[in-house]
């Protein structure tokens, strides 16, 4: 009974785990809708820092794109395609007291010299140990600055999944898969939170439907996995 247990055991593992995504891989599920894989796992393809033609201060490191905070130059690393409509998902990971983002709808211009000048973020923070932790609509989930998110996110050093979701102007997004934030740019709402915002006098902000996606250099040795997108 005991070897007939134990190999019972065996085969619901090797079952089992023949169902486990590889990390930076696309699911059958996700391949069958249309996703595609925004990094490799072991390089930076498709990726570039703003405003340069390489990506610099980023690396690969276990699996995941991470900042080096020991290089000469930083920036935000964008990707070399620009979106409209899309579902991005990805990972992400930081340390304790970490600030970083993901930034969408980027315009990469000479006339503006940092991604968020024209991009929109959902913020990604250590929610307890971070310094930019005193309002709501700062902290980790959240369309940075102008609405603050429903659940918060796992503590610093741990994963967390989030999906950036927008069509036409619509925008959605999900944390560990809970819907944290849900506006529509030019809605009334929106005005309102636009005005309360330090973004109400930035001519560029959220005015460029198509644009990069950006992962944010903030200082800290932020980390990103499993990003994947799906045009709208």
């Amino acid at each position: 009974m005991k070897k007939i247990l134990l190999a019972i055991t065996a085969i619901m593992t090797v079952s089992f785990s023949s169902f486990a995504q590889t990390m930076n891989t696309l699911s059958h599920k996700e391949q069958k809708d249309g996703f595609t894989l925004l990094f490799d796992g072991t390089t930076t393809n498709g990726w570039h820092t703003y405003l340069n033609t390489t990506s610099v201060g980023w690396y690969v490191n276990n699996g995941a794109l991470q900042v080096d905070t020991l290089a000469a130059k930083h920036g935000d690393l964008v990707t070399n395609k620009e979106y409209t409509n899309f579902e991005l998902r990805l990972d992400w990971k930081i340390p304790v007291g970490g600030n970083s983002g993901v930034i969408f709808s980027v315009h990469e211009d000479t006339a503006y010299s940092a991604t968020y000048l024209t991009g929109m973020e959902m913020q990604v923070l250590d929610d307890i140990k971070a310094e930019d932790n005193k309002k709501a609509n700062h902290l980790a989930g959240s369309l940075y600055d102008m609405i603050a998110p429903s659940h918060p996110a796992k503590p610093a050093g741990e994963w967390n999944s989030i999906v950036i979701r927008k069509v036409n102007g619509h925008i959605t997004l999900f944390l560990n898969g809970k819907q944290v934030v849900e506006t529509q740019i030019g809605s009334p709402e929106w005005n309102e939170a636009l005005q309360n915002s330090k973004f109400k006098n930035w001519k560029g902000f959220a005015q460029y439907p198509t644009g990069r996606i950006a992962l944010q250099f903030h200082g800290a040795a932020v980390a990103f996995r499993n990003i994947r997108i799906k045009e709208l």
